[in-house]
């Protein structure tokens, strides 16, 4: 499965800075348009529900089960602020890849509204933007100085899946499918507890990975 790492909160990084817009505690899933389309997941990512067991290998944080190639580091970005995980990251060849969960509503259509606002969040940082359509609908391409990002984001009734890569330019052919291989494979665990719509569905990490960065933070 990898090497467990520890990394602080960077606010500059690439991936970390465009992550989806915070909770708005006063949104509910009846603000949304009910006619919005869900995305097509015949093959993955699952809800939990709907899961069953293939035998694939992955990391249990709570709200997502991702899985983690072979020859890939998994590394556990912390929020000295908040005192708690920012983001769980998989290191591979080709890039850096964190997925996230959020609540959302019933009907669907949530990333149709994050992918806009996030595009406009990447022109404004100067990065060459280019949406198109992929496995799951809107992906969205930047490139920022040396820096190819993409971004996918996946539909299901009261979750959004969303998955950025980081990685060289020269690797960014390669990148988008070992993207959507970990998005697909992916579990997500909503859970029935109410949450405002934009919620980040909270990480959790496996015991022993716990263990390991608490050591690691004694240590120094």
């Amino acid at each position: 499965m990898g090497i467990f790492g520890r990394k602080r909160r960077t606010e500059g990084g690439s991936a970390g800075r465009h992550a989806a817009p915070e909770a708005d505690d006063t949104i509910g899933d009846e603000a949304y348009d009910e006619e919005a389309e869900l995305s097509d997941v015949s093959d993955g990512p699952y809800d939990v529900a709907d899961f069953d067991d293939d035998g694939i290998p992955r990391i249990d944080l709570g709200s997502v089960k991702v899985p983690v190639p072979d020859g890939s580091q998994v590394q556990v970005e912390m929020d000295p602020e908040a005192g708690g995980v920012r983001a769980v990251h998989v290191v591979t060849e080709q890039g850096q890849i964190t997925v996230s969960a959020y609540a959302a509503p019933r009907s669907g259509g949530l990333w149709g509204e994050v992918s806009a606002e996030l595009a406009d969040q990447l022109r404004a940082d100067g990065a060459k933007v280019t949406i198109g359509r992929g496995v799951w609908g809107l992906e969205i391409s930047a490139i920022i100085g040396d820096v190819a990002l993409r971004f996918v984001g996946v539909d299901r009734p009261r979750w959004m899946l969303r998955g950025v890569i980081a990685g060289p330019q020269s690797e960014a052919a390669g990148a988008v499918e070992v993207l959507r291989d970990i998005v697909r494979r992916t579990i997500v665990d909503r859970g029935d507890a109410p949450m405002p719509v934009r919620t980040p569905l909270t990480i959790t990490l496996p015991e022993a990975v716990a263990e390991h960065i608490a050591a690691q933070q004694q240590q120094g």
